[in-house]
């Protein structure tokens, strides 16, 4: 809306620019010319005579210093061109009014961008910039690899970056190549197996498969491994085998763990409750810094809520939404929450109950 406010006004200053001069009356032309003033002047000067208050000689030299002006004065208006007719500046007033906006929003409709939406100043800048700067980066590293190929460091510096701005072919090759000049590790395997998968659109292949045994054959531990490891049984319809898989990673892995809300919401993705923390693993989680601690909150909740746009009758998870956005200081949110939570299980009054009753714990039942 500024934007068209803004195009208005410039369009009524254009206007009113054109409209003014022809709008202005040139009023009587004798009245406003200095031949009349000279020709006032003469008769004043005729009058003085005839009252015997200047004598016939000055009277003379008055009316030929004045005739003199007044033949010059006219000579000017003579040569000044006549102004324009009505017709003509009704005909201009018409084509400012109607066809000078008219032919703006043509023009921008044809040439512009009427239907983007806003995009600021600020972050129109920024954008091209980083993006220009990031492809300025990894081409300087490609064209120091290919002057010196067995560079492992910079193959190790470059296939993350290719993997996250979507080169996938060219991110395997560098995985690749690192393993080569790097050395074969569990981290490498397990990384060039998701570039395979992200380069075969989110699928596990059998290739990518393949990396990720070898990455676990390295290391059982590697989380990467293990995790993709289960979503290939995912895919191919053994969800049993996934849940197994997922399940050992969180009964295995610490509280702080960066990846448990992952593992936790495939678990419940495939119909599996995932296994509650131990003692321990509460209290580790306890002696996180804020930050820390929030952070794993806030990647929790955002794929959680996200999950819940997709299956509203999960009253757990909206109960767990609700509660982690309480933690988190964000009453608004939770509030939020509630309201579509009671929407999306309105329909069944035994679910409806269940997560009153949990709202009422929480202390949010209003």
């Amino acid at each position: 809306m500024t934007l068209w406010f803004v195009f208005a006004l410039m369009t009524a200053a254009a206007v009113f620019a054109v409209l003014w001069p022809l709008g202005r009356g040139t009023g009587s032309a004798r009245e406003g010319s200095e031949a009349v003033v000279y020709k006032d002047q003469l008769a004043e000067v005729q009058r003085d005579a005839d009252s015997g208050m200047i004598g016939a000689g000055e009277a003379e030299a008055a009316r030929v210093e004045i005739s003199r002006r007044l033949l010059a004065a006219s000579d000017a208006e003579a040569a000044t061109p006549p102004s324009a007719s009505l017709s003509f500046r009704r005909a201009v007033a018409v084509v400012a009014l109607v066809a000078l906006p008219l032919v703006s929003v043509v023009v921008y409709a044809k040439y512009g961008s009427p239907w983007l939406a806003d995009f600021p100043l600020a972050e129109r800048a920024r954008a091209p910039l980083a993006t220009a700067s990031m492809d300025k980066l990894v081409a300087q590293v490609e064209s120091h690899l290919e002057k010196n190929p067995t560079d492992g460091r910079g193959w190790d510096v470059l296939a993350p970056v290719l993997l996250k701005i979507g080169r996938f072919d060219d991110a395997v090759r560098a995985y690749r190549n690192a393993i080569t000049y790097s050395g074969d590790t569990a981290a490498r395997r397990a990384d060039l197996g998701e570039a395979i998968a992200a380069a075969g659109g989110g699928v596990v292949t059998a290739d990518a498969k393949a990396e990720f045994d070898h990455a676990v054959a390295l290391d059982p531990n590697d989380a990467k491994a293990r995790y993709f490891i289960g979503l290939a049984a995912e895919q191919d319809g053994r969800k049993d085998d996934a849940a197994t898989i997922w399940r050992a990673m969180l009964e295995t892995a610490p509280a702080d763990a960066p990846w448990r809300p992952l593992v936790q919401d495939s678990l419940t993705r495939i119909g599996v409750a995932a296994p509650k923390l131990s003692d321990e693993d509460v209290a580790a989680a306890k002696s996180m810094n804020e930050g820390d601690r929030n952070a794993m909150i806030r990647g929790m909740v955002d794929r959680l809520a996200t999950r819940l746009k997709d299956n509203g009758n999960d009253v757990d998870g909206w109960l767990r939404l609700v509660r982690a956005y309480m933690v988190l200081g964000e009453r608004d949110k939770a509030q939020a929450a509630r309201g579509d939570a009671r929407q999306a299980v309105g329909g069944d009054a035994a679910r409806l109950q269940q997560l009153n009753d949990g709202l009422k714990s929480l202390g949010l039942d209003g």
